[in-house]
Protein backbone atom coordinates (compact mmCIF):
# COMPACT_ATOMS: atom_id res chain seq x y z
CA UNK A 1 0.00 0.00 0.00
CA UNK A 2 1.42 3.41 -0.99
CA UNK A 3 1.67 6.35 1.36
CA UNK A 4 -1.31 8.14 -0.17
CA UNK A 5 -3.58 5.12 0.29
CA UNK A 6 -2.24 4.59 3.81
CA UNK A 7 -3.10 8.19 4.70
CA UNK A 8 -6.63 7.74 3.36
CA UNK A 9 -7.11 4.56 5.41
CA UNK A 10 -5.85 6.27 8.57
CA UNK A 11 -8.13 9.26 7.93
CA UNK A 12 -11.16 7.04 7.41
CA UNK A 13 -10.32 5.06 10.52
CA UNK A 14 -10.02 8.21 12.59
CA UNK A 15 -13.34 9.47 11.24
CA UNK A 16 -14.95 6.15 12.12
CA UNK A 17 -13.60 6.36 15.66
CA UNK A 18 -14.86 9.92 15.93
CA UNK A 19 -18.23 8.85 14.60
CA UNK A 20 -18.42 6.04 17.13
CA UNK A 21 -17.53 8.49 19.85
CA UNK A 22 -20.42 10.70 18.80
CA UNK A 23 -22.80 7.74 18.84
CA UNK A 24 -22.07 6.96 22.48
CA UNK A 25 -22.25 10.53 23.70
CA UNK A 26 -24.51 10.71 26.74
CA UNK A 27 -27.79 12.54 26.05
CA UNK A 28 -27.79 16.28 26.65
CA UNK A 29 -31.00 15.59 28.58
CA UNK A 30 -31.49 12.05 29.80
CA UNK A 31 -35.22 11.30 29.73
CA UNK A 32 -35.44 8.09 31.73
CA UNK A 33 -38.27 5.58 31.97
CA UNK A 34 -38.26 4.51 35.64
CA UNK A 35 -38.37 0.71 35.83
CA UNK A 36 -39.26 0.91 32.16
CA UNK A 37 -42.15 3.28 32.85
CA UNK A 38 -44.19 1.49 35.49
CA UNK A 39 -47.00 3.99 35.25
CA UNK A 40 -47.79 2.40 31.90
CA UNK A 41 -46.52 -1.19 31.98
CA UNK A 42 -45.53 -3.84 34.57
CA UNK A 43 -42.32 -2.61 36.15
CA UNK A 44 -38.88 -3.87 35.17
CA UNK A 45 -40.37 -6.12 32.49
CA UNK A 46 -39.10 -6.58 28.96
CA UNK A 47 -42.50 -5.39 27.75
CA UNK A 48 -42.10 -2.13 29.68
CA UNK A 49 -38.69 -1.48 28.15
CA UNK A 50 -39.90 -2.19 24.62
CA UNK A 51 -42.84 0.13 25.17
CA UNK A 52 -40.59 2.91 26.50
CA UNK A 53 -38.28 2.91 23.48
CA UNK A 54 -41.28 3.58 21.24
CA UNK A 55 -41.91 6.89 23.04
CA UNK A 56 -40.27 9.70 21.10
CA UNK A 57 -37.93 11.64 23.37
CA UNK A 58 -37.05 8.86 25.80
CA UNK A 59 -33.30 8.27 25.81
CA UNK A 60 -32.63 5.98 28.75
CA UNK A 61 -34.10 2.84 30.30
CA UNK A 62 -33.86 2.78 34.09
CA UNK A 63 -34.00 -0.56 35.89
CA UNK A 64 -33.05 -2.45 39.04
CA UNK A 65 -31.04 -5.62 39.49
CA UNK A 66 -30.78 -8.37 42.09
CA UNK A 67 -28.80 -11.60 42.14
CA UNK A 68 -30.57 -14.96 42.33
CA UNK A 69 -29.43 -17.94 44.39
CA UNK A 70 -27.83 -19.47 41.29
CA UNK A 71 -25.90 -16.30 40.43
CA UNK A 72 -28.16 -14.87 37.73
CA UNK A 73 -28.66 -11.11 37.32
CA UNK A 74 -32.41 -10.58 37.63
CA UNK A 75 -34.18 -7.33 36.75
CA UNK A 76 -36.36 -6.50 39.74
CA UNK A 77 -36.57 -3.86 42.45
CA UNK A 78 -37.69 -5.56 45.65
CA UNK A 79 -35.61 -7.93 47.76
CA UNK A 80 -38.61 -10.28 47.77
CA UNK A 81 -41.32 -11.11 45.27
CA UNK A 82 -43.84 -8.37 45.92
CA UNK A 83 -47.38 -9.27 47.08
CA UNK A 84 -48.48 -5.85 45.79
CA UNK A 85 -48.17 -6.71 42.11
CA UNK A 86 -47.12 -10.35 41.73
CA UNK A 87 -48.99 -13.64 41.79
CA UNK A 88 -47.88 -17.20 42.45
CA UNK A 89 -47.25 -19.53 39.48
CA UNK A 90 -50.84 -20.80 39.81
CA UNK A 91 -52.23 -17.24 39.74
CA UNK A 92 -52.94 -16.76 43.44
CA UNK A 93 -52.12 -13.81 45.68
CA UNK A 94 -48.97 -13.94 47.76
CA UNK A 95 -50.22 -13.59 51.36
CA UNK A 96 -48.68 -10.72 53.30
CA UNK A 97 -47.59 -13.31 55.86
CA UNK A 98 -45.48 -14.89 53.12
CA UNK A 99 -44.02 -11.58 51.92
CA UNK A 100 -40.51 -12.54 53.02
CA UNK A 101 -40.79 -16.15 51.95
CA UNK A 102 -39.75 -15.48 48.38
CA UNK A 103 -36.35 -13.79 48.61
CA UNK A 104 -34.72 -13.23 45.20
CA UNK A 105 -31.29 -14.14 46.56
CA UNK A 106 -32.74 -17.29 48.10
CA UNK A 107 -34.34 -18.65 44.90
CA UNK A 108 -33.01 -20.09 41.65
CA UNK A 109 -34.00 -18.08 38.60
CA UNK A 110 -35.97 -20.97 37.08
CA UNK A 111 -38.32 -20.75 40.07
CA UNK A 112 -38.46 -16.93 40.08
CA UNK A 113 -39.48 -16.93 36.43
CA UNK A 114 -42.61 -18.96 37.15
CA UNK A 115 -44.24 -16.16 39.16
CA UNK A 116 -46.75 -13.89 37.42
CA UNK A 117 -45.75 -10.27 36.94
CA UNK A 118 -48.31 -7.97 35.38
CA UNK A 119 -51.68 -9.66 35.74
CA UNK A 120 -52.57 -8.38 39.20
CA UNK A 121 -54.15 -4.94 39.44
CA UNK A 122 -51.70 -2.49 41.01
CA UNK A 123 -53.65 0.31 42.68
CA UNK A 124 -50.63 2.64 42.80
CA UNK A 125 -50.59 2.70 39.00
CA UNK A 126 -54.17 2.27 37.77
CA UNK A 127 -53.26 3.03 34.15
CA UNK A 128 -50.73 0.21 34.05
CA UNK A 129 -51.49 -2.20 31.22
CA UNK A 130 -52.28 -5.70 32.43
CA UNK A 131 -50.23 -8.41 30.76
CA UNK A 132 -48.91 -11.71 32.03
CA UNK A 133 -45.13 -11.69 32.07
CA UNK A 134 -42.25 -12.48 34.43
CA UNK A 135 -39.14 -11.02 36.05
CA UNK A 136 -36.50 -11.15 33.30
CA UNK A 137 -32.81 -11.83 33.32
CA UNK A 138 -30.78 -8.72 32.52
CA UNK A 139 -29.18 -10.60 29.63
CA UNK A 140 -32.57 -11.40 28.08
CA UNK A 141 -33.78 -7.82 28.54
CA UNK A 142 -30.69 -6.45 26.80
CA UNK A 143 -31.10 -8.94 23.95
CA UNK A 144 -34.73 -7.91 23.46
CA UNK A 145 -33.99 -4.17 23.48
CA UNK A 146 -30.95 -4.40 21.23
CA UNK A 147 -32.84 -6.64 18.79
CA UNK A 148 -35.71 -4.14 18.65
CA UNK A 149 -33.27 -1.27 18.10
CA UNK A 150 -31.64 -3.11 15.21
CA UNK A 151 -34.86 -4.38 13.64
CA UNK A 152 -36.64 -1.03 13.79
CA UNK A 153 -33.53 1.07 13.10
CA UNK A 154 -33.93 3.02 16.33
CA UNK A 155 -31.30 5.19 17.99
CA UNK A 156 -29.18 3.51 20.64
CA UNK A 157 -30.71 3.83 24.10
CA UNK A 158 -28.79 4.05 27.35
CA UNK A 159 -29.25 1.67 30.26
CA UNK A 160 -29.31 3.10 33.79
CA UNK A 161 -28.89 -0.02 35.95
CA UNK A 162 -29.23 0.06 39.71
CA UNK A 163 -27.54 -2.45 41.99
CA UNK A 164 -30.06 -3.29 44.71
CA UNK A 165 -27.32 -3.97 47.20
CA UNK A 166 -27.35 -2.96 50.85
CA UNK A 167 -24.82 -3.42 53.60
CA UNK A 168 -27.42 -4.79 55.98
CA UNK A 169 -28.53 -7.32 53.41
CA UNK A 170 -25.15 -8.94 52.74
CA UNK A 171 -25.58 -12.68 52.57
CA UNK A 172 -29.34 -12.48 53.15
CA UNK A 173 -30.84 -10.39 50.33
CA UNK A 174 -27.70 -9.89 48.23
CA UNK A 175 -24.16 -11.20 47.81
CA UNK A 176 -21.19 -9.08 48.86
CA UNK A 177 -20.74 -6.02 46.62
CA UNK A 178 -17.63 -7.36 44.84
CA UNK A 179 -19.50 -10.45 43.70
CA UNK A 180 -22.59 -8.42 42.78
CA UNK A 181 -20.51 -6.10 40.60
CA UNK A 182 -18.61 -8.97 38.98
CA UNK A 183 -21.79 -10.82 38.00
CA UNK A 184 -23.38 -7.61 36.69
CA UNK A 185 -20.35 -6.49 34.71
CA UNK A 186 -19.91 -9.96 33.20
CA UNK A 187 -23.34 -9.54 31.58
CA UNK A 188 -22.70 -5.97 30.44
CA UNK A 189 -19.33 -6.83 28.91
CA UNK A 190 -20.64 -10.00 27.24
CA UNK A 191 -23.51 -8.05 25.68
CA UNK A 192 -21.12 -5.30 24.50
CA UNK A 193 -23.12 -2.39 25.89
CA UNK A 194 -20.51 -0.91 28.24
CA UNK A 195 -20.48 2.42 26.37
CA UNK A 196 -24.23 2.78 26.89
CA UNK A 197 -24.42 1.93 30.59
CA UNK A 198 -24.67 3.90 33.81
CA UNK A 199 -24.42 1.94 37.06
CA UNK A 200 -26.31 3.61 39.89
CA UNK A 201 -26.77 2.72 43.53
CA UNK A 202 -27.63 3.97 47.00
CA UNK A 203 -24.91 1.57 48.15
CA UNK A 204 -21.72 3.55 47.68
CA UNK A 205 -19.65 0.36 47.81
CA UNK A 206 -20.86 -0.97 44.48
CA UNK A 207 -20.15 2.21 42.57
CA UNK A 208 -16.83 2.65 44.35
CA UNK A 209 -15.90 -0.80 43.03
CA UNK A 210 -17.08 0.17 39.55
CA UNK A 211 -15.04 3.38 39.76
CA UNK A 212 -11.92 1.45 40.77
CA UNK A 213 -12.16 -1.67 38.62
CA UNK A 214 -14.13 -0.42 35.61
CA UNK A 215 -13.19 3.27 35.38
CA UNK A 216 -14.72 3.72 31.92
CA UNK A 217 -18.19 2.82 33.17
CA UNK A 218 -20.35 5.81 34.11
CA UNK A 219 -21.52 5.88 37.73
CA UNK A 220 -24.45 7.52 39.48
CA UNK A 221 -24.79 8.01 43.23
CA UNK A 222 -28.41 7.78 44.38
CA UNK A 223 -29.20 9.90 47.44
CA UNK A 224 -32.25 10.69 49.55
CA UNK A 225 -31.02 12.65 52.56
CA UNK A 226 -30.55 16.13 53.98
CA UNK A 227 -26.80 16.27 53.39
CA UNK A 228 -25.19 19.02 51.35
CA UNK A 229 -23.82 18.38 47.88
CA UNK A 230 -20.29 18.50 49.31
CA UNK A 231 -21.13 16.02 52.07
CA UNK A 232 -22.60 13.47 49.66
CA UNK A 233 -19.60 13.71 47.35
CA UNK A 234 -17.20 13.41 50.31
CA UNK A 235 -19.11 10.36 51.51
CA UNK A 236 -18.74 8.69 48.13
CA UNK A 237 -15.05 9.58 47.87
CA UNK A 238 -14.99 10.65 44.22
CA UNK A 239 -16.99 12.74 41.78
CA UNK A 240 -19.42 10.46 39.95
CA UNK A 241 -20.68 11.03 36.44
CA UNK A 242 -24.12 11.66 37.95
CA UNK A 243 -25.52 12.59 41.35
CA UNK A 244 -29.10 11.30 41.40
CA UNK A 245 -31.10 12.86 44.24
CA UNK A 246 -34.71 12.45 45.29
CA UNK A 247 -36.40 15.08 43.15
CA UNK A 248 -37.53 17.18 46.14
CA UNK A 249 -33.85 17.70 47.07
CA UNK A 250 -33.10 19.61 43.89
CA UNK A 251 -32.63 23.36 43.98
CA UNK A 252 -30.65 25.94 42.07
CA UNK A 253 -27.70 25.76 44.46
CA UNK A 254 -27.37 21.99 44.16
CA UNK A 255 -27.41 22.10 40.37
CA UNK A 256 -24.91 24.96 40.28
CA UNK A 257 -22.44 23.20 42.59
CA UNK A 258 -22.68 19.91 40.71
CA UNK A 259 -22.20 21.54 37.33
CA UNK A 260 -19.16 23.39 38.64
CA UNK A 261 -17.69 19.94 39.31
CA UNK A 262 -18.87 18.60 35.91
CA UNK A 263 -21.27 16.29 37.75
CA UNK A 264 -24.71 15.81 36.21
CA UNK A 265 -27.90 16.03 38.25
CA UNK A 266 -30.62 13.51 37.34
CA UNK A 267 -33.37 13.41 39.97
CA UNK A 268 -35.93 10.70 40.70
CA UNK A 269 -38.92 10.13 40.54
CA UNK A 270 -40.94 13.11 39.23
CA UNK A 271 -44.32 12.09 37.85
CA UNK A 272 -46.42 15.19 37.25
CA UNK A 273 -46.04 17.65 34.41
CA UNK A 274 -45.69 20.60 36.80
CA UNK A 275 -42.95 18.94 38.86
CA UNK A 276 -41.07 17.89 35.74
CA UNK A 277 -41.28 21.42 34.33
CA UNK A 278 -39.96 22.88 37.61
CA UNK A 279 -36.98 20.55 37.50
CA UNK A 280 -36.25 21.35 33.87
CA UNK A 281 -36.35 25.06 34.72
CA UNK A 282 -33.55 24.36 37.22
CA UNK A 283 -31.50 22.95 34.31
CA UNK A 284 -31.17 19.42 35.55
CA UNK A 285 -29.45 17.01 33.16
CA UNK A 286 -32.25 14.49 33.05
CA UNK A 287 -35.25 13.17 34.96
CA UNK A 288 -36.33 9.68 35.99
CA UNK A 289 -40.11 9.21 35.77
CA UNK A 290 -42.70 6.46 36.10
CA UNK A 291 -44.57 8.20 33.28
CA UNK A 292 -42.29 8.51 30.25
CA UNK A 293 -45.22 9.79 28.20
CA UNK A 294 -45.64 12.77 30.54
CA UNK A 295 -41.90 13.29 30.83
CA UNK A 296 -41.47 13.89 27.11
CA UNK A 297 -44.31 16.41 27.05
CA UNK A 298 -42.53 18.83 29.38
CA UNK A 299 -40.75 21.78 27.80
Amino acid sequence: MNLKKTAVVILLASLAIKSQGQEVKFPAFSAEAHRGGRGLMPENSIEAMLNAIKIDGITTLEMDTHISKDGKVVVTHDDYLSPAFMLTPDGKDIPETDARKYCIFGMDYADIKQFDLGTKYFAQFPQQQKIKTHLPLLSDLIDAVQSDIKHNKRKQFFYNIETKCSQGGDGVTNPDPDKFVKLLMDVIIKKKISDFVVIQSFDKRTIQIIHEKYPKIKTSFLVANKKTYEANIADLGFKPFILSPLWQMVNEELVKKAHADSVKIIPWTANTLSDIQKLKALQVDGIISDYPDILVQAK
